[in-house]
């Protein structure tokens, strides 16, 4: 069946309804006068004496210490933070602790190696496109870019420099290319394990399925680069990363240092509301087990490989107890599949204002600092299952097939 889906092409082309298409636009040129306005009003990045402090300053300051031969420090709170003073020329209130693999210092390293300015906006431009070319491989047309460039997520990555780009572009094109090209897949799988919380289910979907070579590749990029990591870094490195993984685990999920409303995941959702740290964990337990055995059903199941698709994608996010707004530029692989698998029909118009509400719902998140990400992405779910059950009912007509993403 896979290989006659390969050979199946959809001649239906994905429209745009004038509702939609007048929305993306206006946010595209929103989001674009944002970020002139913000530089023009307040000289942003720029400050008096010196830099804005944002989030891509803990990945630079990670870089410096790297580039200077102490990695390890990366880790500990004074040393980094005092690199963070320096790199921005002035203090400033709050802390942006590193808790990423050794890994990831292969990134800060180069980006240290450009001054911190460049190297800030730099981040931005060469990650955006690997994003767009993710939804866009995931589509199948051009009008991906467009809507991509839409999704109000991108700002917030933008704002602060974070790698949502990157997240998101590792995200779709491992999907994006796993019925084709599964070797390559396993790299861009492996390659997101420098955010390794959101693989939790990976592993797990991928051996219910069979995905041999998806599994294969997925452990050799991450067991090379670990070792690469090992190699230029030294295991020093690696011991203040697990030693600082358990601190950060306590001062983030336990005692709430960045504040409920920053965390975009179940966890972080039953605390914002009021909940225990026991209670949050059960629920959050509950929906990674739900969410577990719903997809290892899915895919071993015959629904279409794009459904599929889209359910892991948001099984991802939603397994994650780390999740913060940057990361939620992500949530625009699992849209990309659910207009993908409308194009073999139509996109209903539930479908379409559902996406609308997931996105609304992330835009919405200046005005209440709130885990926004849980509506957005039960939204998503929702969709994906509504798609996946009238996929499983027999219908009176014989459906066209639904292709495979197209390679990246």
């Amino acid at each position: 069946m896979a290989s006659q889906q390969l050979r199946t092409d959809v001649t239906r082309r994905l429209r745009l309804p004038k509702a939609v298409d007048l929305i993306a636009f206006a946010l595209c040129v929103a989001q674009a006068l944002y970020l002139l306005t913000s530089h023009l009003l307040t000289h942003w990045p720029l400050e008096a004496n010196g830099y804005t402090a944002s989030d891509f300053v803990n990945v630079w300051a990670a870089g410096q210490l790297a580039l200077q031969s102490t990695p390890a420090l990366a880790y500990d709170l004074a040393a980094h933070r005092q690199a963070q003073v320096a790199a921005v020329g002035h203090d400033f209130s709050g802390n942006f602790p590193w808790y990423y693999p050794p890994i990831y210092l292969f990134v800060a390293t180069g980006l240290a190696s450009f001054p911190y300015l460049t190297a800030w906006v730099g981040w931005s431009l060469a990650t955006f496109p690997a994003y767009l070319a993710a939804i866009r491989a995931i589509i199948g047309e051009r009008v991906a870019i467009f809507l991509a460039c839409a999704f109000p997520a991108v700002l917030s990555n933008v704002l602060v420099g974070q790698n949502g780009f990157l997240t998101a572009g590792l995200l779709g094109g491992t999907l994006a290319t796993m019925e084709r090209r599964p070797w390559l897949a396993g790299c861009f799988l492996g390659l997101l394990t420098y955010k390794p919380h959101l693989g939790l289910l990976f592993p797990i979907v991928l051996i219910a399925a069979g995905r041999w070579r998806v599994f294969a590749a997925a452990a050799a990029t991450a067991t090379a680069l670990s070792l690469a990591s090992l190699a230029a870094f030294g295991p020093d490195a690696w011991y203040a990363f697990v030693h600082a993984l358990a601190a950060g685990s306590q001062s983030t999920l336990s005692q709430g240092s960045t504040g409920w409303g920053k965390l975009q995941t179940t966890y972080g959702f039953v605390r914002w509301l009021g909940g225990s740290e026991a209670l949050a964990w059960s629920v959050h337990g509950l929906v990674v087990v739900t969410c577990a055995i719903a997809l290892c059903v899915l895919w071993r199941s015959r629904i279409p490989f794009v459904l599929k698709a889209a359910a892991l994608a948001t099984g991802a996010l939603l397994a994650t107890p780390y999740l913060f707004l940057y990361d939620l530029v992500a949530v625009a692989v699992p849209m990309a599949f659910l207009l993908r698998a409308g194009m073999a029909s139509e996109v209903a118009t539930y479908e379409w204002v559902g996406i609308g509400l997931a996105s609304l719902s992330i835009l919405l998140y200046p005005a209440f600092e709130a885990p926004v990400g849980i509506p957005a992405l039960l939204i998503v779910a929702s969709l994906v299952g509504t798609r996946v059950l009238k996929q499983s009912v027999p219908s009176r007509q014989t459906a066209p097939d639904i292709i495979a993403p197209s390679p990246i």
